[in-house]
């Protein structure tokens, strides 16, 4: 393994517990921690715009351009994340299996659409 794949690894795994951890304390009502989870969250997303930042540097790659289409790859990346998560909510939160179902795969749908639009289809 390869010194940047390595410090690739350490870094996401530890940013994205650190998002993981806040997102629970911020959405779980019981554990009433709204606002440290709204930070570990925080930090945990920091950490990993510095990951691919380090990785990049470490592999010597060019910085990444800021176009039209690298914004709406990340847009969809969000929704399709965003609604995916809406839908696992309405399964195990709202009990709403259909619905959330429903909602999920669309989520699904939108990120599986992100390999050929970042990759294409040869």
């Amino acid at each position: 393994m390869k010194k940047s794949n390595f410090v690739a690894l350490v870094l996401g795994t530890v940013s994205g517990v650190l998002f993981a951890l806040g997102m629970c304390m911020a959405l779980l009502p019981d554990w009433n921690a709204f606002k440290p989870g709204i930070i570990f969250g925080a930090v945990g997303i920091v950490l990993g715009l510095i990951t691919v930042f380090v990785w990049r540097k470490m592999e010597r790659k060019a910085p990444i351009k800021i176009s039209g289409r690298t914004v709406g790859i990340i847009f969809l990346a969000i929704i399709g994340s965003l609604t995916l998560g809406v839908g696992m909510c309405f399964c195990m939160v709202w009990e709403n299996i259909v619905l959330g179902t429903v909602i999920g795969l669309a989520g699904i749908i939108a990120l599986l659409m992100l390999i050929p639009i970042t990759k294409g289809i040869k």
